[in-house]
């Protein structure tokens, strides 16, 4: 399938961790990108399995074009009770598609698919998107909010360098009971914002990063019924494997990592993620 988004995906892939004592969720993850290939390919079922085998045994499959959103339901449909989809056009994707509308009414179609469960990612890029696309970016992220909204389904964000413009955009559109910022990114202030309105905070990979304390200290701010774990693989491969190629697997990491930093208890944090990700996605079974 070819998109924006397959690249630079010819890397080892991170060695397996230690398997967690109870099994976890992933909560953002991108499986058409780790394979390049079709749902009901062999290589797509390995990964599951892989992930499965150190305790990561339900993962939430993302979209960002209106392609590979419908690939993501399908490979919800395939594993049902492991998978859940999301759809939506990313922040990149949406000012360059031919016909916006055409595509905002293929996400709004497949919304109403049991097997979708949530309206993302979308949100704003203000690294990758130049200032001249940012107005057809920020139309598209206000058609999703209202698509969350009337669909009842969870608003998967991704805000990168454009922390202020996404709270704003929230504030002004009304943000979904059910509002995620994915691979959280900001500070201390921000975080402390987020959780005053009930915004669920997922961490990935990053967190680990020694040039990043300041998701550290953020991660300290937000309680444990607002957290969630994700990967976003194939990118943002925790330490010490940063630079492989990053699989569902690998929340494992990043979920030890919360609890040794936080001081939590490893099996209450798992379990409280879980039912934190359950209730902005629903059950798997």
């Amino acid at each position: 399938m070819a998109d924006r988004h397959n690249r630079d995906i010819d890397r080892p892939l991170a060695p397996l961790p230690d398997p967690l004592p109870i099994p976890a969720i992933d909560s953002h993850a991108h499986l058409e990108i780790i394979t390049n290939t079709s749902p009901d390919d062999p290589a797509i079922k390995k990964v599951i399995d892989e992930s499965a085998s150190v305790g990561i045994n339900r993962i939430v499959q993302v979209g960002y074009s209106a392609e590979q959103s419908e690939w993501s339901l399908a490979l919800a449909q395939l594993y049902k009770g492991k998978i859940l989809a999301t759809v939506a056009l990313h922040p990149n994707e949406a000012p360059l598609v031919t016909d916006l509308e055409a595509d905002l009414s293929i996400i709004d179609r497949l919304a109403d698919h049991q097997e979708v469960r949530g309206i993302g990612e979308t949100g704003l890029d203000f690294f990758r998107t130049p200032e001249e696309l940012r107005e057809r970016q920020s139309y598209s992220f206000r058609r999703h909010i209202d698509i969350a909204k009337r669909k009842k389904k969870a608003l998967v964000i991704h805000d990168r360098d454009a922390h202020r413009a996404v709270l704003d955009h929230l504030t002004e559109e009304g943000a979904p009971e059910r509002t995620i910022f994915h691979c959280y990114s900001g500070d201390v202030e921000m975080a402390k914002e987020c959780v005053s309105k009930g915004y669920y905070l997922s961490f990935a990979g990053t967190l680990t990063f020694k040039n990043a304390p300041h998701l550290r200290e953020a991660l300290l701010q937000v309680p444990r019924d607002l957290l969630l774990a994700e990967t976003d693989s194939p990118f943002l491969t925790p330490d010490p494997y940063r630079g492989y190629l990053n699989t569902p697997a690998q929340t494992a990491r990043t979920i030890r990592f919360m609890a040794e930093l936080r001081g939590d208890d490893l099996e209450e944090l798992i379990q409280d993620l879980n039912r934190n990700a359950e209730h902005c996605f629903g059950s798997f079974n």
